[in-house]
């Protein structure tokens, strides 16, 4: 239910810029990066599902920055570069990289491969946990995501519509990350595809967000959990702590 977090990193500001750009608009949280300092201050700031990590950047090497990475963590890498020869992809494969895209490559191949190995990543951790078993609490409350379980504060149990639950789940799983409305209509997709964002469809958000403030906030017009973030969408404000059942 997270919302991808995909690391950008190429140090032609045009090529980042349309990268990360392209991605946002298709349902994912683009951070963009043009050296590895840049790329350990996102790694160690926050989650990180998925890096593309050009070859040539600058004075440094992807593929020396791959191998660091791989020592250190099991973050799905893909290697994007101009050099497309065979041993030249193999070398990629060999520091780790979980894909290689040659430039210049068509957009939406792009987030195909993007999408393949985070389906394939995301399988690999469903066959240790079938079921997600966590209970997330939250400023007091509970969520048990077993059973669908909402509870306040003084234990009294919440009931929440299925689109109220899928919302909170997504906002459980991203907190204090500015989601715009988009990305929120794209997680409440069961197809999983993202939509383009239409007026409708926005006020259908800001309606559902309205319907849980109502039962999780303690004073709905001040909210304090699911915030307004102006010019953006929503922020969930309070601290997550994740506990498996």
């Amino acid at each position: 239910m997270a919302i991808p977090r995909i690391l950008v990193v190429d140090d032609d500001p045009d090529m980042r810029q349309m990268m990360t750009q392209f991605l946002h608009q298709n349902g994912s949280i683009a951070l963009p990066a043009a050296n590895e300092s840049q790329v350990r201050t996102h790694i160690d700031g926050g989650r990180v599902d998925l890096v593309l990590l050009d070859v040539m950047l600058g004075d440094e090497n992807g593929l020396e920055i791959c191998k660091r990475l791989r020592r250190e963590q099991d973050v799905p890498i893909i290697m994007v570069s101009a050099l497309s020869a065979d041993h030249q992809r193999m070398e990629g494969y060999a520091v780790g990289a979980d894909d290689y895209i040659a430039k210049p490559f068509n957009p939406e191949l792009l987030l195909a491969r993007v999408k393949a190995v985070l389906s394939r990543t995301r399988r690999s951790s469903s066959l240790v946990h079938r079921r997600n078993t966590n209970t997330f609490q939250f400023n007091g409350w509970s969520f048990d995501a077993k059973t669908g379980e909402v509870q306040s504060p003084p234990k009294v149990q919440v009931a929440l519509s299925h689109r109220e639950t899928t919302l909170l789940q997504v906002l459980l799983a991203n907190p204090h990350i500015p989601l715009t409305r988009e990305e929120i209509a794209n997680n409440l997709d069961i197809t999983g595809e993202a939509q383009p964002q239409s007026e409708a469809s926005s006020r259908s958000i800001d309606v559902l967000v309205g319907r849980l403030r109502n039962k999780i906030e303690a004073n709905p017009k001040d909210p304090q959990i699911l915030k307004t973030e102006r010019g953006v969408g929503y922020v969930f404000a309070v601290d997550v702590t994740v506990s498996e059942t």
